[in-house]
């Protein structure tokens, strides 16, 4: 068998909390979960789980991997972070294949936007 990409697992305060703002997001539904952690997806799904641990610390600093979601309309996508709890943090890049924008979400975890032209 190949080596397979199963899931990212992202260090929170709160993965319930984090977890129902990238469910939201993603559209992905949480799977059987550890007991205190939050699994959106499930093992062999078409794309990788998400899955969020509990961790007692605040996140320090930039972080060092993020997340992009490629979207169909990045101010529309923007409004719905922002609704969901999470921000714009004003940084914003255009290139020829596309735009990014870098967004945290609810516990200031950096990603990106991503709409491709």
């Amino acid at each position: 068998m190949p080596n397979i990409w199963s899931s990212v697992t992202i260090d929170r305060l709160d993965p319930e909390r984090v977890a129902q703002f990238w469910s939201a997001l993603l559209q992905r539904q949480p799977g059987p979960s550890q007991s205190g952690w939050v699994y959106l997806g499930e093992r062999g799904d078409s794309q990788p789980r998400l899955v969020f641990q509990p961790v007692p610390e605040l996140k320090r600093g930039k972080v060092r991997i993020n997340l992009d979601v490629a979207v169909d309309d990045i101010a529309e996508t923007i409004d719905l972070v922002t609704s969901l709890g999470g921000r714009f943090t004003g940084e914003r890049h255009d290139y020829q294949e596309g735009v990014v924008v870098v967004m945290a979400d609810p516990e200031d975890h950096e990603f990106c936007l991503v709409q491709y032209y």
